[in-house]
């Protein structure tokens, strides 16, 4: 889902899904092509997950060039057709909206506890000219479908400038946790993500780690940048404090190869991704 007019794959109504700088529907390639510099061992925990558990590359979901609502259900409908295989997903995007349709898919049964790694809400209720679904809209949607129990849910790293508070305001009344950057710097990873975990609790719960959480420097291939994040390692501690939590699927999301110089963002990428893929194989 992208936002470059006349060759966004998920446009709809003259609207468009990204709002910033255009690019992150080249994301997944990018991610599946540094995906081949990963080895099979985890550097610090020894696990192999490749042979703990069946892995698969299952392609692309191939979108409708011209009508977002359209590609959004082929989205959902491909991770059904997943899901009932009894396979977790772990998703590259893509920009933030393509998060929504895959919960419509893995929540079918009931609303999921949500851990959200970003440096912006995306709890917007809607963006220019009254556009509903955009990047930064997708988890107000969620919520509103009941896709996510907005008490089993928490923000991390979210910074920079705002147009007004109203997504926190929503935040606040729907009991949504939202950990700003200068807590998170000030607690400490350790501290926080206990917190996180105590949230999301014994139940099932979704990941989605947009890569704009990582400061500029260290992940600059990505639309909305916002300086102040976390470094590379910071960004690989995170998910590492995930253990033990019940990942019901994952996505990564927001890197924009247009942007990323050196493909240093796309080999982030794709090392959050292997990261994620251990915590879901050690659970």
């Amino acid at each position: 889902m992208d936002g470059r007019r006349g060759r966004n794959p998920l446009r709809a109504r003259g609207g468009a899904a990204t709002t910033n700088r255009a690019g992150a529907r080249h994301g997944p390639r990018a991610l599946r092509d540094a995906s081949t510099m990963i080895r099979a061992q985890h550097g610090v925990t020894g696990l192999r997950p490749f042979e703990t558990v069946n892995v698969a590359d299952l392609g692309d979901v191939p979108p409708n060039p011209t009508n977002l609502q359209d590609s959004m259900d082929r989205i959902t409908g491909f991770y059904g057709k997943v899901l009932a295989e009894g396979i977790r997903p772990l998703t590259a995007g893509g920009d933030h909206l393509s998060s929504l349709p895959i919960l419509r898919a893995v929540a079918k049964d009931g609303p999921l506890g949500f851990l959200q790694f970003d440096s912006h809400t995306d709890l917007n209720d809607a963006y220019f000219g009254g556009e509903k679904y955009t990047h930064g809209t997708p988890f107000r949607r969620a919520v509103e479908e009941g896709l996510i129990d907005p008490k089993r849910m928490v923000q991390i790293g979210i910074r920079g400038t705002a147009g007004d508070f109203e997504d926190r305001d929503f935040a606040e009344a729907a009991g949504i946790r939202i950990i700003t950057i200068e807590e998170f710097f000030a607690r400490g990873i350790a501290d926080v993500m206990a917190e996180a975990r105590e949230i999301l609790g014994q139940q099932p719960a979704y990941l989605s780690y947009d890569i704009d959480f990582v400061d500029p420097a260290f992940a600059p291939g990505t639309g909305t940048p916002e300086v102040g994040g976390p470094t590379s390692f910071q960004a690989l501690q995170v998910v590492r404090e995930l253990a033990g939590v019940r990942l019901a699927g994952a996505d990564l999301v927001e890197v924009s190869p247009p942007f990323d110089a050196g493909s240093a963002t796309a080999w982030l990428g794709a090392s959050l991704l292997y990261e994620i893929l251990c915590v879901m194989a050690a659970g």
